[in-house]
């Protein structure tokens, strides 16, 4: 199983942005809330789960989208259930580790 990845550093913090391959180039509307899922952001390359995974693990910094990636992050303890918001009933989550 392979998902889109990017990870970045940004001012001493390691975010990591993952979605799965399906939602790379959507957009996402529900009410007020619109998310865009682009190779921008979320990258362009393709990884390996079980990378992506281990790359969370080390982020301070997390944006998480589709169905894939949110429920191997439950099922890993890195997101709870009632962290993840839907759009337009695709899942969304975000982790901020504070130091």
């Amino acid at each position: 199983m392979h998902l889109y990845m990017r990870t970045r550093n940004l001012q001493g913090e390691l975010m990591v942005s993952i979605c799965d391959k399906e939602c790379l180039g959507k957009i996402y509307r529900e009410g007020k809330f619109t998310l865009k899922v682009t190779p921008q952001f979320y990258g362009d390359q393709l990884v390996p789960l079980e990378k992506a995974i281990a790359e969370l693990k080390k982020a301070t910094i997390a944006n998480l989208v589709g169905e894939i990636i949110i429920s191997e992050c439950i099922k890993f303890g890195l997101v709870h259930k009632k962290g993840v918001i839907r759009i337009n009933g695709i899942p969304h989550a975000q982790i901020i580790t504070i130091k």
